[in-house]
């Protein structure tokens, strides 16, 4: 099979925040041993610290362009999946993977349709057991959450633990993470290790079992609708407007007496959820940061602004940095390129020729275009 790695860096408007690669050095290096071609558009990993001269070191062949790199590919590598020009040169036939928000971006799937291009969005692949090494959603939310609180730390500027020193005792920071999916769970475990005091809520019953695992306080109002708010797949349910009020209150309260807030609450195929209000915001004290990491989605946060860091006249920090995973690219790109590898034997046949196996869920469930139709039936439903 031949393999091309796109630079999707230089496939974004310039200054853009991605920096991630969608394969490194020690996957091609197993692509290769396993007897694919691949081919590495040059600068591809520059920002995550790989450069051309490893992957050479690899086995891949430098390309001097994307459109250069992917001549000729039987499936292209990505990590947002490129662009319409891009698709158009690819040959009919070929496969394309990466985050493609397709809900968000439906001009993409019909470009990979008139292509004749199968794209696979990894951000489709069903949450199933046998798909968990695969989810990229998960490997890049978990180190978000991490990220989140790191960049809280340095914004708030002071101390997360208690320290009792001769010239007194600084109180512990309280931290509250909104949202306890994948980002909220590596949040609270982060915050906790530092030593801050840290409470948790999301809609979902199954999860406060999880925060208390983490040695933090669930806060939600545990009503009968709560009991029942989370959909078959594990995702949050949109709650009624007489719950979300009845949140709001309780919310507002807690809020006012927090040093940190992340928030991390979204709904699939829907804007993000507006969790604190500029009503909250006013109550809370000069100095304390919100991170919000729905911001891309519309924001959990109102006033929040993508990609800057916004002052209330009171004094709060509200962080709209866009694509945290890409603030930590080379850890980011390392889990992505693994969860690519291991999807990659569902389109490889025994001989090691591009072979997508048709009959398999995963691939059904991501696989956006076939044939040059678009198949995936939320795009078609």
């Amino acid at each position: 099979m031949k393999i091309s790695v796109l630079n999707d860096v230089a496939l974004q408007k310039k200054g853009g925040a991605e920096a991630r690669v969608a394969a490194t050095p020690e996957t091609v290096a197993g692509y290769v041993k396993d007897g694919h071609v691949v081919t590495v558009a040059k600068g591809a990993g520059a920002r995550a610290d790989y450069s051309d001269d490893l992957y050479k070191a690899a086995g891949a062949k430098i390309a001097t362009t994307n459109l250069t790199a992917v001549k000729d590919a039987d499936l292209v590598l990505s990590v947002n999946g490129g662009t319409e020009k891009l698709l158009a040169s690819l040959k009919s036939g070929a496969g394309i993977t990466g985050v493609l928000s397709p809900t968000d971006n439906p001009k993409y799937a019909a470009a990979c349709a008139k292509a004749g291009v199968t794209a696979y969005a990894l951000d489709y692949i069903p949450r199933i057991s046998r798909a968990q090494a695969m989810d990229v959603l998960s490997s890049q939310s978990n180190l978000s959450g991490y990220r989140s609180v790191v960049e809280a730390g340095g914004i708030y500027g002071r101390a997360f633990p208690m320290m009792m020193t001769a010239a007194g005792t600084i109180a512990p920071a309280k931290v509250f993470i909104m949202g306890v999916g994948v980002a909220g769970l590596q949040a609270i475990a982060t915050a906790r290790r530092l030593g801050a005091v840290t409470t948790a809520t999301d809609v979902r019953p199954a999860t406060k079992e999880q925060v208390a695992s983490l040695g933090a306080k669930f806060i939600a109002v545990e009503n009968e609708e709560f009991k029942a708010a989370e959909t078959a797949g594990g995702y949050a349910k949109q709650m009624s407007a007489e719950y979300q009020a009845l949140q709001a209150e309780l919310t507002a309260k807690h809020i006012a007496k927090q040093d940190i807030v992340i928030t991390t609450a979204l709904i699939p195929g829907r804007a993000a959820p507006v969790l604190v209000t500029k009503a909250m915001l006013g109550n809370m004290r000069p100095g304390s940061v919100l991170i919000d990491l729905a911001v891309e989605r519309g924001g959990n946060v109102e006033g929040a602004k993508p990609g800057e860091i916004v002052t209330t006249d009171n004094g709060v920090h509200i962080v709209g940095h866009l694509n945290w995973p890409s603030r930590m690219a080379a850890d980011a790109s390392n889990m992505f390129a693994r969860n690519i590898k291991n999807f990659l034997p569902l389109v490889t046949a025994e001989d090691g020729a591009y072979a997508p196996d048709w009959d398999d869920e995963i691939i059904k469930g991501c696989a956006l275009t076939k044939d040059g139709e678009v198949v995936h039936e939320r795009l078609t439903s």
